[in-house]
């Protein structure tokens, strides 16, 4: 009997789990079909991800192959064989550049505008001038990159008065402010070399319109100390520590040197427009190059006992004459800076000695037969002086108080437009300049008074309103001459880092 059970039961057991058996069969062929499709997956990546990486890691072959990367964040590949003339290609090779395949550079820069009312003339080519106008004066585009960890390059691009194609002598005023390498060494030494802002006083380091509180530049920085004052050249800069709480600053370079001299022997500096005709971009020399094969010195050291506190020196000087004329350029110079609270106290002090700038150069052409050398040149425009005699000497300076400030009320009543990081800087500066101590009566011995209110809603950005006072001036009257008036003006503007 007990067989026979047995029996029965091995009959009956496989028919009653049969269906069970079966869906578990089921699942587990589905699930195998999933895990197949997954590996597949898998494989699939892998060849597209290894085809990616043979693609990004042979751009000599490839060039320009893939979407360009977001600026500072990505790189398109981590290796990449140099740009060589061993690189195959066309078409293509122009997107093989280091700086396509790893972006290193950033873009920025500064803009301003301004609308001037004059009481007198502005000149602007016709005669009488002009009493009013707008003008965008200065797009500068910047440039800035760290190559590696110790090589870094600086560039501003300036384009003045920019709605021109050219002006009545075809004189664009597009260049290169400054382009510099930098080889970082150490704290206290580094070097430099390329188109260099020259560290003659502070304010021509300094000069970006949204980083001032007013409108015009100093007139020493103008016309003593020609801002933008740039050359071509090398040295060194650095800083050292000599307490728990001050610093020194140094700067010291040798650079082209001045351009004294049109090519017939004609001074370039003049009363009207002081050193400015001497700087470099204004040479007439083929590419700016040397005109007397000789190099100037500049340097400037700045001392800061404590934060807020800054007191610095500086020089330049280069020969400026040329064809075998030893006519040294200087220029001397101090700066100041002190910060207490909503109280600043800014000023420069400037000394110009242009030797032998008042008399003929040998080799000259003037007027086309030249001048006698070491004859007193007489007639010579820009010069408002009896006998119309180019300087030597000049000087002048500037003194400037600012009160950073923001009334409580207008805080409460828009807070997004007048809160945190915004500000109100009420403004007063007095200039004092002569672009020539030698003879009296010229057309640069100027003094001005300049009262400035501007807003910032942030650091980077504002705009300006300031009204000057200028009891020594010049102009012109109605057949474009230099005249010596009392003037006034009027001055809006708005700048901004970008």
């Amino acid at each position: 009997m007990k067989k026979w059970v047995l029996l029965w039961a091995l009959l009956v057991g496989p028919l009653v789990t049969m269906p069970a058996m079966a869906q578990d069969k089921a699942l587990e062929e589905r699930v195998k079909k999933l895990e197949q499709a997954v590996e597949e997956y898998k494989e699939h990546e892998k060849r597209e991800r290894e085809r990616g990486e043979v693609r990004m890691s042979e751009p000599g072959t490839e060039p320009g192959v893939g979407p360009l990367p977001d600026v500072a964040k990505e790189r398109r590949t981590d290796k990449q064989p140099a740009l060589s003339f061993g690189s195959t290609g066309s078409g293509r090779l122009v997107y093989a550049k280091p700086f396509v395949a790893a972006p290193k550079a950033i873009v920025g820069g500064y803009m301003d505008i301004q609308y001037r009312s004059q009481k007198h003339g502005i000149a602007n080519g016709y005669n009488g001038g002009t009493s009013n106008s707008f003008d965008q004066q200065r797009f500068v585009p910047f440039i800035y990159a760290d190559v590696t960890e110790h090589v870094k390059f600086a560039a501003e691009l300036e384009i003045e008065h920019g709605i021109r194609e050219s002006s009545g002598n075809n004189d664009i005023e597009i260049g290169l402010e400054f382009a510099h390498i930098d080889y970082l060494i150490h704290e206290k030494i580094n070097l430099r070399a390329g188109i260099l802002l020259l560290p003659v006083g502070k304010f021509n380091l300094l000069h970006d319109s949204p980083l001032n509180d007013l409108t015009d530049r100093p007139l020493v920085s103008r016309l003593v100390i020609p801002t933008t004052m740039a050359e071509t050249g090398a040295g060194i800069y650095g800083t050292f520590y000599p307490g728990r709480l001050s610093k020194v600053d140094y700067e010291l370079y040798v650079t082209t040197g001045p351009c004294g001299y049109d090519t017939d022997g004609t001074p370039r500096i003049n009363e009207e427009d002081g050193t400015r005709g001497a700087r470099q971009r204004k040479c007439p020399s083929d590419d700016g190059l040397d005109i007397n094969s000789g190099k100037a010195v500049v340097g400037r050291l700045a001392y800061s006992p404590m934060l807020g506190v800054e007191i610095a020196g500086s020089g330049y000087y280069g020969n400026s004459a040329p064809f075998s004329n030893y006519n040294p350029m200087s220029i001397m110079a101090l700066d100041w800076t002190f910060q207490k609270g909503p109280f600043e106290l800014l000023g420069e002090a400037a000394w110009a000695y242009a030797r032998g700038n008042s008399r003929a150069i040998a080799g000259n052409t003037i007027g086309g037969t030249g001048v006698p050398t070491g004859d007193i040149l007489t007639g010579q425009g820009g010069n408002l002086n009896p006998s119309m005699t180019p300087p030597q000497r000049s000087n002048g300076f500037y003194m400037q108080g600012n009160y950073h400030f923001m009334p409580a009320w207008l805080t409460r009543w828009a807070p997004k437009r007048f809160g945190e990081g915004s500000t109100f800087t009420a403004v007063i500066r007095y200039d004092r300049v002569n672009t020539n101590l030698d003879y009296s009566g010229g057309a640069g011995n100027l003094q001005q008074i300049s009262f400035g209110l501007n807003y910032r809603p942030i650091e980077d950005a504002v705009f300006k309103l300031s009204y000057q006072y200028q009891p020594m001036a010049t102009s012109v009257d109605s057949a474009n001459s230099l005249i010596r008036v009392h003037d006034q003006a009027l001055v809006l503007s708005a700048a901004t880092y970008f």
